[in-house]
């Protein structure tokens, strides 16, 4: 019998058959002028097709999420120094054996700080397996950027429950490699922090703010001012480890002086249980709290 052609084929040729072509006779990195535009790096990286990379750092991870069934996400932050407490109590024992105070008292803060490293686990397995139960459409899956710290134990903990997790990492001058417990195939990598913000917010239907440095920091209130001028939708923000929240920033004082109104004060939460973490993400979308 003759065959046919499929009508679902494309009439287009395919790219990446072209740019397999292509690799068996040149040299990636010279600079060729006859090289085919999308396969040419020193083209793309130009400074007039930045807008271009702009595009595919959009639609990169975008596109692999949609296709992976990722539509919301519990956007988890903090610091990326802080150790699980094996470790935490390893440094302390090596540096008791050292004798130098100095160590000690870093090590120390370590294990201290290791509560929050294994709340942020906790806090992940609750919610993978809480959503094992919701429809495909519901699902929450953890969202991390993807390095060590409260981001590598959020990913550990969905690992551990059995979820696929995403990671959102940038590259850095010290070179920030992906920790070991995200999902392979939701592991992306970013150049521009902008379109790495702008992908955290996309999915997000919750985030929560472990202590952490700078990034936090930079992260949670460009998240709360975004919320606050609606130009995102209301979604919980949560403070994770009140002690330490308060004692950074004096949200009242904002208040006092006028630069914040007594309203924005609600937009977000302080908790220090991943259970009470849980509980107003489940509250705010009244979705069933595990018992």
């Amino acid at each position: 019998m003759p065959s046919f052609p499929n009508i679902k084929d494309s009439v287009l040729p395919h790219a990446w058959a072209d740019l397999q072509a292509e690799a068996s006779s040149h040299d990636w990195m010279e600079p060729q002028a006859h090289r085919l535009a999308f396969a040419d790096p020193e083209f793309l990286l130009r400074r007039e097709t930045r807008g271009i990379r702009f595009q595919l750092e959009m639609l990169k991870p975008d596109l692999a999420q949609v296709e992976a069934g990722i539509e919301n996400t519990v956007v988890v932050f903090g610091s990326a120094r802080f150790l699980d407490r094996a470790s935490a109590q390893a440094q302390l024992q090596a540096a008791r054996q050292s004798g130098q105070a100095s160590d000690i008292e870093r090590a120390q803060t370590w294990v201290r700080n290791a509560e929050h490293y294994e709340n942020a686990r906790a806090f992940a397995q609750l919610v993978a397996r809480s959503c094992t139960c919701l429809p495909d459409d519901e699902k929450l899956y953890i969202c991390t950027g993807g390095g060590p710290g409260i981001m590598e134990a959020a990913n550990r903990g969905a690992q551990e429950a059995g979820a696929p997790s995403v990671a959102l990492n940038i590259a850095l001058p010290h070179e920030q490699h992906p920790n070991p417990y995200v999902t392979p195939s939701l592991s992306f990598k970013f150049h521009y922090f902008a379109l790495r913000k702008m992908h955290f917010m996309m999915r997000a239907k919750a985030l929560v703010a472990f202590p952490g440095g700078f990034g936090t920091l930079d992260e949670l209130f460009e998240v709360m001012t975004l919320v606050q001028t609606r130009k995102a939708r209301p979604v919980p923000i949560l403070l994770f480890g009140s002690a330490f929240w308060k004692r950074l920033v004096q949200m009242d004082v904002l208040v006092e002086e006028g630069t914040i109104s007594p309203e924005d004060m609600a937009l977000f939460h302080y908790v220090d249980t991943p259970e009470a973490a849980w509980r107003v993400i489940c509250d705010f979308y009244a979705l069933p709290v595990p018992k």
